[in-house]
């Protein structure tokens, strides 16, 4: 695997852009450019599991299986990938799964100034997904930006 990285400044605090990165209404906005009806289950608590899910035409409910490795409030968020969701199924064993399991998805929050941060974000990707992560991610982050700058 390769780790990606992405960088956006948002003229907004840390807590702005923590806050709004992480709330249900926050996260499928972002996120819409990964999957339109994409969100989260669980919650961002550090050890916790939580499944990010969307719905998908030929398979229905998918997505993955994760954990919250790290998380400092406002400053960090380490994920875990532990598996996917397929068809509504959680499965977390298998050649398919052995091929990136235990990927990160990593945030890191720098506050620049009062009203501005730099949100610093890697994720370990195969080179089957690598494109589609390196033309969506700025999609998501911008998204992102004008959600926390309107």
């Amino acid at each position: 695997m390769e780790t990606l990285h992405f960088n956006i400044r948002i003229q907004a605090s840390v807590a702005i852009v923590y806050k709004t990165m992480i709330s249900d209404a926050g996260f499928r906005h972002w996120t819409a450019a990964f999957n339109p009806t994409s969100y989260f289950k669980g919650n961002w608590k550090e050890g916790t599991k939580i499944l990010f899910l969307g719905e998908d035409d030929e398979q229905g409910q998918g997505g993955m299986v994760s954990r919250i490795r790290e998380l400092r409030p406002h400053e960090f968020i380490s994920i875990e990938h532990l598996g996917i969701v397929q068809d509504g199924k959680e499965i977390t064993t298998g050649p398919d799964i052995e091929l990136w399991a235990g990927a990160r998805e990593e945030y890191t929050f720098i506050p620049e100034g009062p009203e501005t941060t730099l949100l610093k974000v890697s994720m370990d990707a195969n080179e089957q997904w690598k494109s589609y992560f390196e033309t969506t991610w700025p999609k998501a982050l911008e998204a992102l930006k004008h959600l926390c700058e309107s």
